[in-house]
């Protein structure tokens, strides 16, 4: 059984992307404590005010209480600075953060380990999908992409781009085709080529229409039939910047298909990052990936305590 992603970001140069690509939502916040706490006492409507900074990253008010509370502990009416506040926010949030870190393991008894990606309009699943492939390659994998996406004729072109790049093999139908169909098709495939993984791309859907979600339940039920123990992972894409909507998605997700792990795009587009705290605080579901940029390297592996200091701006 192999896990991807656990290398620390520091060896890589990627905490430096991360550290950048949290800059918007680390400036919003070390900004607003910054005009709360400059050597003052801390007093109750300092700790209010420190709540609604919280809650104005995203962070959910529940978390934001919890938060600020960890923050007030035995130290009403002393003197505090914006720096103290900051290294307490951050080993708090690491702390609850810390559950959510699980690499994506990728189980060499289940071959091919069939990847089913799902997610709402816009999140960049597809873009996030190839990113993947390309990792997964670079591991030394053989991958095959199915571009399970028909309704959007531009989707599938794109994620031949990706195939192309990532040296994978890919797989794709007409557009308007049976998605289901594809999915099975594209196992046979990846079980006939003794390919490592499969990764199988899916129309972005909302999560209110039942039709859609409808026919990703049937996609999942199709794999059944060709490998009983498909898909092996189920990965819903979320975007950052629709705050605490993708807690909603998370759960109508749930309700339609196996979730087993999450990823997190467009991080670097809000200064709104503290939605993954209040995520935490609801889900227990991993987050293996962060999107913090446009480029490949951009997809990060998630890691708790290198997060919460980018986010708080304590490193």
């Amino acid at each position: 059984m192999r896990t991807f992603g656990e290398a620390p970001p520091e060896e890589t140069g990627l905490f430096a992307r991360l550290k950048q690509g949290l800059a918007k939502s680390s400036a919003g916040l070390t900004g607003g404590l910054a005009g709360l706490f400059t050597k003052k006492k801390l007093d109750a409507q300092t700790v209010a005010s420190l709540e609604e900074v919280l809650i104005q990253a995203d962070m959910g008010a529940a978390e934001a209480k919890r938060l600020a509370a960890a923050v007030a502990k035995n130290r009403y009416d002393s003197e505090i600075s914006d720096a103290e506040v900051r290294a307490i926010l951050a080993a708090e949030i690491a702390t609850a953060l810390k559950p959510l870190q699980k690499p994506l393991t990728i189980d060499a008894a289940k071959r091919p380990f069939v990847i089913l990606v799902a997610g709402v309009n816009g999140t960049g699943k597809t873009t996030t999908i190839g990113k993947l492939a390309r990792r997964l390659t670079g591991e030394g994998k053989t991958v095959v992409l199915a571009a399970g996406d028909t309704f959007r004729a531009a989707a599938i072109e794109q994620l031949g781009i990706w195939a192309s790049r990532a040296g994978a093999r890919f797989v794709a139908g007409k557009a308007g085709g049976d998605a289901a169909g594809l999915a099975f098709e594209a196992l046979e495939k990846a079980q006939k080529e003794n390919a490592d993984i499969l990764l199988i791309d899916t129309a972005g859907r909302l999560s209110n229409k039942t039709a859609l979600m409808a026919e990703l339940e049937k996609i999942a039920r199709v794999l059944k039939k060709r490998d009983a123990s498909a898909p092996h992972a189920v990965l819903l894409v979320l975007d950052a910047t629709t705050g605490q909507n993708a807690i909603t998605q998370v759960e109508a997700f749930t309700a339609a298909v196996p979730l087993t792990g999450l990823i997190m795009t467009k991080l670097d587009g809000t200064a709104k990052g503290g939605i993954l705290v209040a995520l935490a605080a609801r889900s227990t579901l991993p987050v293996h990936f962060i999107g913090v940029g446009e480029g490949e390297a951009d997809l990060q592996p998630f890691q708790a305590e290198p997060f919460a200091q980018a986010l708080i701006g304590t490193a």
